[in-house]
């Protein structure tokens, strides 16, 4: 066992875990974020995906000992009320069906949409391969996608 700390979410957590540990049971099992979920652990699936410093990754095989002092983002620290931009598209085109992959497609769609504020639909579709969907959902990803990229562009609403 090695000690690890941990930035997620914007704050700082202190672990105890196997150097090879992946990433994903520190987070499910010893922190209790499960939002991120066990497909595969082969990193096939992409429901487990994560940000690291920003970029999406399969975290069923990213180790403890690899992650270092980057910063992690997992689907609870896009918001705690679905409020983050994508979830809301994601909700507006009534994306999930069983729901059980959409945390990781959310995650991916974040990436992308940082990197890439107006993706075609040719982006999108390379953004999101490896992130299964075994329902087939793919086409209200898509438009979800887009409509959180035109989402992203308005003007926040302004109150009374």
């Amino acid at each position: 066992m090695a000690s690890y700390k941990l930035s997620i979410n914007g704050s700082s957590f202190s672990v105890e875990a196997d150097p090879k540990m992946p990433l994903l049971w520190v987070l499910r099992d010893l922190l209790n974020l499960t939002g991120t979920k066990y497909g595969c652990g082969m990193s096939q699936c992409g429901a487990c995906t994560v940000h690291l410093n920003g970029n999406a990754i399969r975290s069923c095989t990213m180790p403890v000992s690899a992650v270092g002092t980057q910063k992690i983002t997992t689907i609870e620290g896009l918001s705690t009320d679905n409020s983050h931009t994508v979830q809301q598209a994601w909700i507006a085109e009534q994306v999930p069906q069983c729901g059980y992959c959409q945390t990781g497609q959310i995650m991916s769609a974040v990436a992308l949409l940082k990197r890439n504020p107006n993706p075609t639909d040719r982006d999108i579709d390379m953004a999101m391969q490896g992130n299964i969907c075994r329902c087939g959902t793919y086409p209200r990803i898509r438009k979800a996608i887009h409509k959180a990229a035109a989402m992203m562009k308005q003007p926040p609403a302004k109150g009374f």
